[in-house]
């Protein structure tokens, strides 16, 4: 399926780049910049907004189940320091996600610069277009049903905690009960761990394991932009998030991310 490109804005260099994340931040009632928007970075402009469950399992739905009883009841043989982190489907769910587990979730965050460095950091990639997703999560959280918007009334909140999750939709069958029409809902994982902090994380999920999240947006086209990053602009780009510490150094704390960095940073251009 083609993404409709006329969503597509086309920056023009590292400044109107900056500027484009920023669209729409200001707030008159606060006198302050906050944006609306979750950002997804993607390396390649024609990649999809599928989730790993769909990618691996395909039109499977009754797999979701068996991956995540599985991962629950060996999960705690695996050093899990703190079965609480298990204590529930949405905990199941998020914890399997941090460690590559086939989820219906995906990986969004707060950060424009933290998605410009998912869209630059693999240079074999340097030969196509990246992109920038933006989703308005305020106006989707705000199309879910009346309990769930009761919930973030009830808090003055614009998006959810698991703990929210928790108290009103106890098992993932009740989120996926709630409507015969597909439903979307944005929501921020515990900080379990310093990735997780560092990557500004909020994932966004479906009430169905195979929903794919650019046709539920196509049909909304008001709730989401796309900035594309040409190729040609991609090296200067991210000499730029290295220069501001943008980095997988910090945001995969540890060896692995240490390395990875230090292998991308050396590797000369071209």
């Amino acid at each position: 399926m083609k993404i409709d490109h006329d969503k597509d804005i086309i920056v023009s260099g590292w400044s109107d780049l900056c500027d484009r994340l920023y669209d729409d931040s200001w707030k008159e009632d606060l006198g302050r910049f906050r944006t609306d928007y979750a950002f997804r970075g993607v390396s390649d402009k024609d990649y999809l907004l599928e989730n790993r469950f769909t990618r691996v399992c395909g039109n499977q739905p009754h797999l979701e189940y068996h991956l995540l009883r599985n991962f629950r009841k060996y999960a705690l043989i695996n050093q899990l320091k703190d079965p609480a982190q298990l204590s529930s489907d949405w905990r199941v769910l998020t914890l399997g996600q941090h460690y590559s587990l086939p989820t219906r979730l995906m990986d969004w965050t707060y950060s424009p610069f933290v998605a410009v460095h998912f869209a630059t950091a693999d240079i074999g990639k340097y030969d196509r277009d990246g992109v920038i997703w933006k989703a308005d999560f305020r106006r989707i959280n705000r199309l879910l049903p009346q309990p769930l918007k009761t919930v973030l009334e009830s808090v003055g909140a614009n998006t959810f905690t698991v703990e929210m999750l928790e108290e009103a939709l106890p098992h993932l069958k009740d989120f996926d009960n709630l409507s015969a029409e597909g439903l979307v809902l944005f929501f921020e994982p515990p900080s379990f761990d310093a990735r997780i902090v560092n990557q500004f994380a909020i994932f966004s999920v479906m009430s169905k394991p195979t929903a794919t999240l650019h046709i539920w947006l196509k049909d909304h086209p008001d709730l989401y932009r796309r900035i594309v990053i040409p190729k040609a602009l991609k090296w200067e780009i991210r000499d730029k998030l290295d220069q501001a510490n943008i980095t997988e150094r910090m945001l995969f704390p540890g060896l692995d991310g240490l390395a990875t960095w230090l292998s991308r940073h050396y590797s000369p251009k071209g």
